[in-house]
């Protein structure tokens, strides 16, 4: 479900000047407890500084204050090509108070990278200080931009980054947050079944199948992968060789056989027919 962004405009932007964004940086309000007491201060003239979002522990609620391809005022010499998120904490805070007291703010601000990654096409990665003030495409923390960011030491130490950058690349993979390898998404069993069953034509790959597979999903790709090999194949696939060697009656097709057979049943196809027929030429066999 995409973030609700509730609109509290400031009037601290400017032009990007034509930079393009390749940082997605995380920020502690250091004051703010809410988006909306965010919202007032950014709102001042008198301020000269703003974000783009902020996030507090409203369920799936960011407050949005500069719209994200403008420049928002709160990094310096970073802001041209940042998009920026206020968290409504304090750099203070330990990593059990960030979990256990403000678990919703940081499944908030992992919701925002994912949303915000999928717009630029960014990555959800962790760059180093190094990377960051040089040409890194990434995530990172105001600290992470030294001198050059202004000077700031947020989001803190105790801040979980990790956490937050593995949600939301679950999140970004379709998934509903924390442990997706435990509790994928609906997406997997299609992307699976075209993957493993099909020749993969991008034609027939599924909707809702995003465009980057995360990481977990290739994982529980090759352990399917791997279960199905511990006999050589998989039922399915066995139905359909036995149903071949049988004669291929339409009638008596099997249930588990895909429309489009995939390349290497064909292969382990031919392996059981030479095995029985070793002078049998299978390159010339029907494929139906």
């Amino acid at each position: 479900m995409p973030l609700t962004r509730k609109q509290i405009p400031s009037p601290n932007y400017s032009s990007r000047g034509g930079a393009g964004v390749r940082l997605i940086v995380i920020h502690t309000a250091e004051g703010a407890r809410t988006i909306e007491e965010l919202g007032n201060f950014f709102a001042s003239t008198s301020s000269q500084v703003s974000s783009h979002c902020g996030a507090d522990d409203k369920v799936n609620t960011v407050g949005e204050y500069v719209k994200r391809n403008n420049k928002a005022w709160t990094a310096a010499n970073a802001n041209p090509v940042a998009v920026q998120l206020e968290l409504c904490g304090f750099a203070s805070w330990t990593k059990s108070t960030w979990h256990n007291e403000h678990q919703k703010m940081l499944e908030n601000c992992a919701k925002w990278i994912a949303e915000e990654a999928a717009k630029f096409g960014i990555p959800i990665t962790k760059l180093s200080p190094a990377q960051a003030q040089g040409s890194g495409r990434g995530v990172c923390q105001h600290k992470d931009l030294g001198s050059w960011g202004g000077g700031h030491h947020d989001c803190g130490s105790g801040f979980p980054m990790d956490d937050v950058l593995k949600m939301a690349k679950n999140y970004a993979g379709g998934g509903g947050g924390g442990e997706d390898y435990m509790n994928p998404p609906a997406w997997l069993w299609d992307w699976l079944e075209w993957y493993e069953c099909t020749s993969r034509e991008n034609s027939e790959r599924p909707a809702g199948v995003p465009n980057d597979i995360p990481q977990w999903a290739w994982d529980y790709q090759k352990e399917v992968h791997n279960i199905a090999k511990r006999k050589g194949m998989t039922p399915s696939e066995r139905d359909w060789i036995d149903w071949r060697v049988q004669g291929s009656k339409p009638e008596d097709r099997p249930d588990g056989a895909p429309e489009t057979i995939p390349e290497f049943w064909w292969v382990d196809n031919d392996y059981v027919l030479k095995f029985d027929n070793p002078n049998l030429d299978t390159a010339s066999a029907p494929r139906g």
